[in-house]
C-alpha cells in the first residue's frame, strides 16, 4: 500500500499529542547528541530548514553524489529539497516509482524521522512505506531530519507514545551507520546497510498546510 504525506502528517501530530508533557524537547538534545555521536552517527543542528538545505548540498558535493533518493516528509517539503539539488545539477528522485528504480544505485538516501531517543541517540523512523526502507538502507548514505524539538528521554517513553500513535506498521529505531560482526567479533561498517549516517537537526518546526516546491 502506498503511503501518502497526508498520512505522515496525520501521524506526526499525533505524535505531538502524546509526547509527555514536560518530559521531551530540546532541552535533551546535548544528551541525544553526545549518544549519536558515540554510535558514529554526524549531527548537525540548524535553525532552519534553508540552512539544512545548504549542508545537505555540502555533503553531496564533498561526497560526488550523482544521484539521491528522498522519501516526502513535511521538514523536508519546507526545505524544497528537490529545487535545490536540480539546480545544483544533482538527480533526485522521490517517487515511489523511482525510488524503487534508483535506490539501490544512489548515493545518497534522505528522509525524515518521528523523533529522537536521548538514551541511545536513535531515531525513531515510521518505516510503513516499503520506499522509507529502500531509502534509509541502500544508499551508502543516509540522511535523516529531525525536529529538534521532538526529543524523548528514553526507550519507554518512546514505546509509550508509540502504543498510543500506531495499531499497526513497521517502525524502525536508527542508531549510527549499519554495523556488524564476524563470529570473531570484528566490528565492520556499512555491510548491511549504509556506512554513514547523517543527522541534521532543525529547530524550526514544519509549517502545517505549506510545502515548498
Amino acid at each position: 500500500m502506498k503511503k501518502t504525506n497526508e498520512d505522515w502528517e496525520a501521524k506526526l501530530h499525533v505524535h505531538k499529542r502524546h509526547l509527555p508533557a514536560g518530559g521531551f524537547g530540546a532541552r535533551l538534545f546535548p544528551e541525544f547528541e553526545k549518544r549519536a555521536k558515540a554510535a558514529a552517527a554526524e549531527v548537525l543542528r540548524v535553525k532552519t530548514s534553508v540552512e539544512a538545505v545548504e549542508f545537505v548540498l555540502t555533503i553531496a558535493r564533498q561526497a560526488g553524489a550523482r544521484k539521491v533518493v528522498s522519501v516526502e516528509s513535511p521538514l523536508l517539503k519546507q526545505a524544497g529539497l528537490k529545487s535545490a539539488f536540480a539546480s545544483a545539477g544533482i538527480d533526485f528522485y522521490d517517487s515511489q516509482e523511482e525510488i524503487a528504480t534508483y535506490a539501490p544505485t544512489a548515493d545518497i538516501g534522505i528522509s525524515g524521522v518521528e523523533f529522537g531517543i536521548a538514551e541511545s541517540g536513535s531515531v525513531c523512523q515510521d518505516a510503513y512505506a516499503i520506499e522509507s526502507r529502500l531509502v534509509s538502507t541502500l544508499p551508502p548514505t543516509h540522511i535523516v531530519f529531525l525536529d529538534s524539538n521532538l526529543i524523548v528521554p528514553g526507550l519507554s517513553e518512546a514505546f509509550a507514545i508509540l502504543s498510543k500513535a500506531f495499531d499497526h506498521g513497521y517502525v524502525t529505531f536508527i542508531t549510527g551507520p549499519s554495523r556488524t560482526a564476524d563470529i570473531e567479533v570484528v566490528l565492520t561498517i556499512g555491510v548491511h546497510g549504509p556506512v554513514r549516517l547523517v543527522i541534521i537537526a532543525i529547530d524550526e518546526c514544519p509549517k502545517e498546510g505549506e510545502s515548498a516546491q
